[in-house]
């Protein structure tokens, strides 16, 4: 840091902040830490009375703000996100289009462990529109050691594989296969109020329901219906009814019996519990590839419970972004839904672990 006089300042970067008091009008800074002067402002700095200024001297080795700031956003920004110019040190990040955020936590918390600089998103798992905000990034001090910037760099690549800390998956178009199950509903008892919903939800992701069918409790047919819908093209598939444990509730075992790699039935969530995730291979052949087709066991919570299990995996389906047992199995801590009167999903804590 140097003292020059103000009519020498073009080009150099101010090391405080200049302040403009107009009684009864402002008391604000009218140029922050940081900002490079121009020949326009010199005027404007000599008319509050700063004849000299205190300006960052260039040292080897050293970087300003801003030019660490961008090294610090190259390390966050992934596809789909638009970033905002950089001032006193700060960029954000924001959405491009609506999409599933991930957020590689390791990494994130090993850039914020260097200090001196951070990163600050929302939670990743998550689906957000085009337009949110999705992370703020910061320099801390005026000038920091090109060094530091660089070992953090190297750690954030080293936990992300080369990859942005930050990604941003943008939502399928999906074809989804509904089979309903339950001889109340099939020999028509009750009417179905399950399918509603959870078209209601597909809407929300633009998905397109290729198909619904209804079944009796009988698992065969269960099976038959579900591998059905996939070579009819389903992308998903859901099934409803017959998810607990009771002897004559089959549908976890009709769709163990598709070959379908179970998942996990059961997670910690609730409402929730009874959740059966699996993924069944399609074999390829001359004319088409083999793909991966999720299939969900959806417990009746999901049918009158305002939001469940079903809410924090269907986005991530969506975004082709495949669920382990591990993650469902972390889903414990923020897993319970308190049920609040005004339900402000997802600005809330469930499903927001550590």
């Amino acid at each position: 840091m140097k003292l020059i006089n103000t009519v020498d300042a073009e080009g150099t970067v101010l090391c405080h902040d200049i302040t403009q008091i107009i009684r009864g009008v402002t008391k604000d800074a009218v140029f922050r830490k940081g900002h490079i002067v121009t020949k326009e402002d010199i005027p404007v700095l000599l008319s509050v009375g700063k004849d000299q200024l205190y300006v960052w001297e260039k040292e080897e080795g050293m970087l300003h703000e801003n030019e660490a700031a961008e090294i610090l956003c190259a390390m966050c920004q992934g596809e789909h996100m638009e970033r905002s110019g950089v001032k006193e040190g700060k960029i954000e990040l924001r959405a491009a289009c609506d999409g599933l955020l991930k957020v590689n936590n390791q990494a994130l918390k090993a850039v914020n462990g260097f200090g001196r600089m951070m990163i600050a998103s929302r939670h990743g798992n998550f689906p957000v529109k085009a337009g949110d905000k999705l992370a703020g990034t910061r320099i801390i001090p005026l000038v920091i050691e090109e060094e530091q910037m660089e070992q953090a760099r190297a750690k954030a690549m080293e936990l992300t594989g080369g990859r942005p800390i930050l990604e941003l998956k943008p939502f399928q178009h999906k074809k989804v296969g509904i089979v309903t199950t339950g001889n109340e509903v099939y020999y028509g008892r009750i009417q179905d109020t399950f399918t509603p919903v959870i078209v209601d939800k597909l809407a929300e992701f633009g998905a397109e329901v290729m198909g619904h069918v209804t079944w009796n409790d009988d698992d065969k047919k269960v099976t038959a219906a579900i591998l059905e819908l996939i070579e009819q093209g389903a992308e998903i598939v859901l099934c409803t009814g017959g998810m607990s444990v009771d002897p004559d509730d089959k549908t976890p075992l009709a769709i163990k019996n598709t070959g379908a790699q179970i998942v996990s039935y059961g997670a910690p969530v609730l409402p929730g519990a009874m959740f059966l995730l699996a993924y069944y291979e399609t074999e390829g052949n001359g004319e088409t590839t083999s793909r991966t087709v999720p299939i969900m066991g959806l417990p009746g919570c999901v049918m009158y419970a305002k939001r469940t299990i079903f809410d924090l995996i269907l986005p991530r389906i969506m975004a082709d972004d495949e669920v382990t047992g591990e993650e469902l199995a972390a889903l414990g801590q923020g897993g319970l839904c308190l049920d609040c009167e005004t339900c402000t999903f997802p600005n809330c804590g469930f499903g927001k672990g550590m």
